[in-house]
Protein backbone atom coordinates (compact mmCIF):
# COMPACT_ATOMS: atom_id res chain seq x y z
CA UNK A 1 0.00 0.00 0.00
CA UNK A 2 2.82 2.44 0.84
CA UNK A 3 4.33 1.91 -2.62
CA UNK A 4 0.99 2.70 -4.22
CA UNK A 5 0.60 5.89 -2.18
CA UNK A 6 4.13 6.96 -2.99
CA UNK A 7 3.61 6.29 -6.71
CA UNK A 8 0.33 8.22 -6.70
CA UNK A 9 1.90 11.17 -4.86
CA UNK A 10 4.77 11.26 -7.36
CA UNK A 11 2.31 11.33 -10.28
CA UNK A 12 0.68 14.55 -9.00
CA UNK A 13 2.23 17.79 -10.22
CA UNK A 14 2.68 20.59 -7.67
CA UNK A 15 2.47 24.12 -9.06
CA UNK A 16 3.70 26.86 -6.69
CA UNK A 17 1.95 30.22 -6.43
CA UNK A 18 -1.18 29.16 -8.32
CA UNK A 19 -3.87 30.47 -8.37
CA UNK A 20 -2.27 33.05 -6.09
CA UNK A 21 1.03 33.57 -4.24
CA UNK A 22 1.57 31.19 -1.34
CA UNK A 23 -0.72 28.45 -2.70
CA UNK A 24 0.65 25.18 -4.05
CA UNK A 25 -1.83 23.82 -6.60
CA UNK A 26 -2.00 20.02 -6.65
CA UNK A 27 -2.63 19.13 -10.28
CA UNK A 28 -3.99 15.64 -10.99
CA UNK A 29 -3.91 16.01 -14.78
CA UNK A 30 -0.49 14.33 -14.68
CA UNK A 31 -1.99 11.42 -12.70
CA UNK A 32 -4.87 11.19 -15.20
CA UNK A 33 -2.41 11.14 -18.11
CA UNK A 34 -0.42 8.28 -16.59
CA UNK A 35 -2.37 5.07 -17.34
CA UNK A 36 -0.83 3.12 -14.48
CA UNK A 37 -1.38 5.86 -11.88
CA UNK A 38 -4.91 6.58 -13.09
CA UNK A 39 -5.84 2.90 -12.90
CA UNK A 40 -4.28 2.52 -9.44
CA UNK A 41 -6.09 5.59 -8.12
CA UNK A 42 -9.44 4.33 -9.38
CA UNK A 43 -8.76 0.82 -8.04
CA UNK A 44 -7.86 2.25 -4.60
CA UNK A 45 -10.98 4.43 -4.52
CA UNK A 46 -13.21 1.49 -5.51
CA UNK A 47 -11.65 -1.26 -3.36
CA UNK A 48 -13.50 -0.64 -0.04
CA UNK A 49 -16.90 -0.74 -1.77
CA UNK A 50 -16.55 -3.86 -3.93
CA UNK A 51 -19.45 -6.16 -3.12
CA UNK A 52 -21.54 -3.37 -1.54
CA UNK A 53 -24.77 -2.21 -3.12
CA UNK A 54 -23.95 1.34 -4.21
CA UNK A 55 -26.67 2.95 -6.33
CA UNK A 56 -24.95 6.12 -7.53
CA UNK A 57 -21.63 7.88 -7.62
CA UNK A 58 -21.87 11.68 -7.45
CA UNK A 59 -19.01 13.70 -8.88
CA UNK A 60 -18.47 17.42 -8.57
CA UNK A 61 -17.42 19.48 -11.56
CA UNK A 62 -15.02 18.89 -13.21
CA UNK A 63 -12.34 16.45 -12.08
CA UNK A 64 -14.93 14.64 -9.98
CA UNK A 65 -16.65 13.76 -13.27
CA UNK A 66 -13.55 11.98 -14.56
CA UNK A 67 -12.81 10.06 -11.38
CA UNK A 68 -16.46 9.52 -10.47
CA UNK A 69 -17.32 8.14 -13.90
CA UNK A 70 -14.51 5.59 -13.63
CA UNK A 71 -15.56 4.62 -10.08
CA UNK A 72 -19.22 4.32 -11.15
CA UNK A 73 -18.20 2.04 -14.02
CA UNK A 74 -16.17 -0.22 -11.71
CA UNK A 75 -19.00 -0.45 -9.16
CA UNK A 76 -21.76 -0.84 -11.77
CA UNK A 77 -23.44 2.24 -10.32
CA UNK A 78 -25.11 5.21 -11.95
CA UNK A 79 -23.37 8.57 -12.13
CA UNK A 80 -24.75 11.91 -10.90
CA UNK A 81 -23.03 15.10 -12.09
CA UNK A 82 -23.10 17.94 -9.59
CA UNK A 83 -22.50 21.06 -11.63
CA UNK A 84 -22.12 24.80 -11.36
CA UNK A 85 -25.36 26.76 -11.53
CA UNK A 86 -26.98 26.98 -14.96
CA UNK A 87 -25.24 24.03 -16.64
CA UNK A 88 -27.96 21.37 -16.38
CA UNK A 89 -30.88 21.33 -18.83
CA UNK A 90 -33.80 20.11 -16.71
CA UNK A 91 -35.44 20.77 -13.36
CA UNK A 92 -32.71 21.11 -10.74
CA UNK A 93 -32.15 21.52 -7.02
CA UNK A 94 -29.51 24.01 -5.96
CA UNK A 95 -27.40 24.88 -2.95
CA UNK A 96 -25.21 27.91 -2.24
CA UNK A 97 -21.85 27.44 -0.56
CA UNK A 98 -18.91 29.56 0.55
CA UNK A 99 -15.60 29.76 -1.23
CA UNK A 100 -12.39 31.47 -0.16
CA UNK A 101 -13.31 34.39 -2.38
CA UNK A 102 -17.11 34.52 -2.12
CA UNK A 103 -20.20 32.39 -2.67
CA UNK A 104 -21.06 29.99 -5.47
CA UNK A 105 -23.92 27.62 -6.25
CA UNK A 106 -24.04 24.05 -7.45
CA UNK A 107 -26.94 21.99 -8.65
CA UNK A 108 -28.06 18.56 -9.75
CA UNK A 109 -31.11 17.29 -11.55
CA UNK A 110 -34.08 16.92 -9.23
CA UNK A 111 -34.57 13.32 -10.37
CA UNK A 112 -30.87 12.31 -10.17
CA UNK A 113 -31.27 10.33 -6.94
CA UNK A 114 -34.18 8.58 -5.28
CA UNK A 115 -34.80 8.67 -1.53
CA UNK A 116 -32.79 5.96 0.20
CA UNK A 117 -30.28 5.43 -2.59
CA UNK A 118 -26.74 4.80 -1.41
CA UNK A 119 -24.36 7.35 -2.90
CA UNK A 120 -20.59 7.88 -2.81
CA UNK A 121 -19.30 11.40 -3.46
CA UNK A 122 -16.08 11.55 -5.51
CA UNK A 123 -13.72 14.43 -6.28
CA UNK A 124 -10.02 14.93 -6.82
CA UNK A 125 -9.21 16.87 -3.67
CA UNK A 126 -10.58 17.83 -0.25
CA UNK A 127 -9.26 21.16 1.04
CA UNK A 128 -11.53 23.44 3.09
CA UNK A 129 -14.48 21.14 2.45
CA UNK A 130 -16.90 23.78 1.17
CA UNK A 131 -17.73 22.03 -2.08
CA UNK A 132 -17.91 18.53 -0.55
CA UNK A 133 -20.07 19.66 2.38
CA UNK A 134 -22.47 21.46 0.02
CA UNK A 135 -22.65 18.43 -2.31
CA UNK A 136 -23.37 16.17 0.67
CA UNK A 137 -26.13 18.50 1.86
CA UNK A 138 -27.62 18.64 -1.63
CA UNK A 139 -27.66 14.85 -1.94
CA UNK A 140 -29.18 14.45 1.51
CA UNK A 141 -31.79 17.09 0.72
CA UNK A 142 -32.99 14.77 -2.05
CA UNK A 143 -33.09 11.79 0.34
CA UNK A 144 -29.86 10.05 -0.66
CA UNK A 145 -27.73 8.24 1.90
CA UNK A 146 -24.18 9.49 1.47
CA UNK A 147 -22.20 6.34 2.25
CA UNK A 148 -18.78 7.91 1.81
CA UNK A 149 -16.80 10.72 0.23
CA UNK A 150 -13.63 9.76 -1.66
CA UNK A 151 -10.76 11.94 -2.81
CA UNK A 152 -7.37 11.29 -4.32
CA UNK A 153 -5.82 14.16 -2.31
CA UNK A 154 -6.37 15.44 1.22
CA UNK A 155 -4.96 18.77 2.38
CA UNK A 156 -5.49 18.06 6.10
CA UNK A 157 -4.22 21.45 7.28
CA UNK A 158 -7.31 23.06 5.71
CA UNK A 159 -9.81 20.97 7.72
CA UNK A 160 -12.23 19.79 5.03
CA UNK A 161 -12.09 16.14 6.04
CA UNK A 162 -13.04 17.02 9.60
CA UNK A 163 -16.08 19.01 8.40
CA UNK A 164 -17.37 16.03 6.44
CA UNK A 165 -16.73 13.64 9.30
CA UNK A 166 -18.66 15.97 11.62
CA UNK A 167 -21.62 15.44 9.25
CA UNK A 168 -21.26 11.69 9.77
CA UNK A 169 -19.67 11.04 6.37
CA UNK A 170 -16.97 8.40 6.08
CA UNK A 171 -14.03 10.00 4.24
CA UNK A 172 -11.49 8.09 2.17
CA UNK A 173 -8.38 9.75 0.73
CA UNK A 174 -5.32 8.30 -0.97
CA UNK A 175 -2.60 10.95 -0.65
CA UNK A 176 -1.98 13.74 1.85
CA UNK A 177 -0.03 16.92 1.25
CA UNK A 178 0.83 19.30 4.08
CA UNK A 179 -0.02 22.98 3.70
CA UNK A 180 -2.39 24.33 1.09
Amino acid sequence: MTNTISELAESIRSIPDYPKPGIIFRDITTLLGNPRAFRRAVDELVQPYVGMKIDKIAGTEARGFILGGAVAHQLSAGFVPIRKKGKLPRDTVRIAYSLEYGVDEMEMHRDAVEPGEKVILVDDLIATGGTAVAATQLLRQMGAEVVSACFVIDLPDLGGRKKLEELGVDVRTLVEFAGH
